[in-house]
């Protein structure tokens, strides 16, 4: 069966069945043990980030600590990221906690320099969220489905900062992403797939300075905006359109995996001329919603029931 459509959107097409090959992580969605046994959960998280903080010990990382209130001269990227969206009454409440946690989280990493040869955590910079530190009961995602917990929201700032690193020479060496993809898109600005998912410490993200020059990340939060930028000491010698292709949503049984490629184009800044494209990522989701603009035959031929449709 191949089964196509235009989300109201546009751009995004299902595919045959039988057309593509989902990742391991989502091949078999088997529940784990801790799923099984959720007593265990603790002990299988402490376990985690027991291995995480030998491995931290055992790296031998020059890890970026040093925070600058003095300004590097030139701003290579520039983003902002809306605050607050409208849901109901009990997630706003959620989404205004988020942003007390977002300023505890931002003030760790405001200022922050990596020198040449040093790399950032965002779990050893910002450290676990707990409610002696300041932070609150915000919205978290877990296996796709939104619950309240301590420290919820921080992911924003890790969004913010993997997007703006796209734009820049530094290199990503780790990064965790949400494998479900948990709402309809609502004025979505930046391509979907490139945001992060964040647990302490062992999901992580991280990314290394290899020179020759050094860089800074400034991140505050504003009345309406989680507000950032990332400077440095001299003018890069590239820059960075980042940006998705081959967006679609593609029905396997009765259910719906969302699937896209994110690249980018690498343009010498002082030319203009095109240098190459790089591919980032490509990414596969669970939807935990139907996608808008389904048919009513879409729907019967993927076994899915007419009052499934989210619109």
């Amino acid at each position: 069966m191949r089964v196509e459509f235009e989300t109201p959107g546009g751009g995004a097409v299902a595919a045959a069945d039988d057309e593509f090959e989902l990742p391991p992580a989502l091949r078999d969605r088997s529940p784990r043990l801790t799923e099984r046994v959720p007593a265990l959960f603790p002990a299988a998280v402490a376990l985690h980030r027991a291995r995480r903080r030998v491995a931290w010990a055992a790296s031998g990382i020059d890890w970026a600590t040093r925070q600058a209130t003095d300004e590097l001269p030139v701003r290579v990227k520039q983003h902002k990221s809306l605050l607050l969206r409208t849901l109901g009454e009990s997630e706003m409440r959620l989404q205004h906690n988020k942003v007390t946690n977002l300023r505890i989280a931002a003030e760790r990493i405001n200022g922050l320099v990596l020198e040449p040869g040093q790399e950032f955590s965002f779990c050893r910079t910002v450290g676990k969220a707990s409610r002696r530190k300041g932070y609150v009961e915000g919205m978290l995602l877990d296996n796709g489905e939104a619950k309240a917990g301590v420290g919820g929201g921080i992911c924003q700032l890790a969004n913010l900062l993997h997007w703006m690193v796209l734009h820049t020479s530094l290199v990503v060496t780790e990064r965790s992403e949400h494998g479900f993809d948990p709402f309809p898109d609502n004025g979505r600005v930046l391509p979907w797939g490139v945001g992060c998912a964040i647990y302490y410490n062992y999901v992580d993200l991280r990314f290394r300075n290899d020179g020759p020059g050094s860089y800074q990340l400034k991140v505050s939060v504003g009345d309406r905006y989680l507000e950032g930028e990332i400077r440095s000491d001299r003018a890069p010698a590239h820059s960075y359109k980042v940006f998705a292709v081959d967006e679609r949503f593609v029905p396997r049984g009765d259910q719906w995996f969302r699937m896209n490629e994110i690249w980018r184009n690498v343009i010498d800044r002082r030319t203009g001329d095109y240098v190459r494209r790089e591919l980032i990522k490509k990414n596969c989701a669970l939807v935990k919603y139907v996608p808008a603009g389904v048919s009513d035959q879409t729907r019967r031929g993927s076994g899915l029931s007419g009052d499934e449709v989210v619109q």
